[in-house]
């Protein structure tokens, strides 16, 4: 393995020069610390990692913990999009990215902090996962740097989508159509769904609109099953909806199948709506009247704030950062 005194010996510069280039220190001529630099690579000079961080307290690393409860996985369109996008722009930064392991069934698991600190992450970012376990509340009020998705604690950075202002647009789109008779089939208790919900009753008031309680229905975010038996018993209603949102596209897939097979025409006959703009909605036919999230910046911005606190953590403002989405105008909501 080449050593830093390799290196020297062959540009006939001491030890500490070499140091002092390869770290990009200024009181070395930039000629120089090029040809350090070009010869130290030619020689397959990596520089030692622990070493490194021993020096900077820092090992570049940081840790993700994504926990699905519905089994999706890295295949869940807003996270996944979501991740992409933080990992890039972590990778821009000089950053590496490193999964927590979840598994609380594995014998001898460490916690979520015990697992951080023994990985030396440098700091962590918190999305899709179950905020009120007291392994992720301790996480959070533990001294190592947190940026939560989606989800808001006190004195911390979190980066969110605005579901609010994304429910109040798609709702008032839907009602300038003309509908007035709207169900809502929202996704499981969570701070995004109580968010949501909030703003579609609080909206509805708004603009005048009455929502039975039959009107509302819960199903688990992209479970298809359950929105295909609320559809039908919405369906089935004396006075049933003329339009019907869902808790997002895939699971909007579940209430289609049912519309479907009944022989109704969508939008002609009732007209659904979604919410995160996923790709398979852009390719339905109809297609698919939703919200798009901006994943791409939400990830960015929160790897920027995470790296900002990371590395200027006392000038760095704990606060919320809300992302605006913006209504996708498909042709599944009919005007009436």
């Amino acid at each position: 393995m080449t050593s830093l005194k390799d290196i020297s010996r062959v540009c006939g510069v001491s030890v500490a020069t070499v140091s002092k280039a390869l770290n990009d220190h200024a009181d070395i001529g930039k000629d120089t610390k090029e040809h350090i630099k070009r010869v130290a690579k030619e020689m397959g000079y990596l520089p030692n990692f622990s070493a490194r961080a021993l020096k900077t307290n820092r090992t570049h690393d940081i840790g993700v913990l994504f926990v699905d409860e519905a089994m999706s996985g890295l295949t869940h369109d807003y996270f996944s999009s979501v991740l992409d996008s933080f990992k890039r722009t972590a990778e821009r930064h000089g950053y590496d990215i490193t999964f927590i392991n979840s598994c609380k069934e594995r014998a001898g698991r460490m916690s979520y902090l015990e697992h951080s600190r023994y990985r030396g992450f440098d700091g962590v970012v918190l999305a899709c996962i179950d905020f009120e376990d007291p392994e992720v509340i301790e996480l959070v009020q533990s001294d190592i740097p947190v940026v939560t998705v989606d989800y808001l604690f006190n004195n911390r950075i979190a980066v969110l989508s605005d579901n609010v202002s994304g429910m109040r647009e798609l709702l008032k789109y839907i009602y300038r159509q003309g509908h007035r008779r709207i169900a809502y089939i929202h996704g499981a208790d969570s701070a995004v769904t109580r968010k949501r919900l909030a703003s579609f009753y609080h909206t509805a008031e708004e603009l005048g609109i009455d929502i039975p309680e039959e009107y509302i229905g819960e199903a688990a975010y992209r479970d298809t099953a359950s929105t295909y038996r609320i559809t039908n018993e919405l369906l089935d209603l004396p006075d049933p909806p003329t339009c019907i949102l869902y808790p997002d596209d895939f699971s909007a897939f579940g209430g289609i199948n049912a519309i479907r097979v009944r022989k109704l025409r969508i939008p002609e006959d009732i007209s659904v709506a979604g919410y995160d703009d996923i790709p398979a909605a852009a390719n339905l036919e109809p297609r698919l009247t939703t919200v798009r999230q901006d994943t791409e910046r939400i990830g960015s911005v929160a790897a920027a704030k995470l790296i900002e606190l990371i590395e200027r953590p006392k000038s760095t403002l704990a606060e919320p950062i809300l992302i605006a989405g913006q209504v996708v105008e498909g042709s599944s909501v009919a005007a009436v």
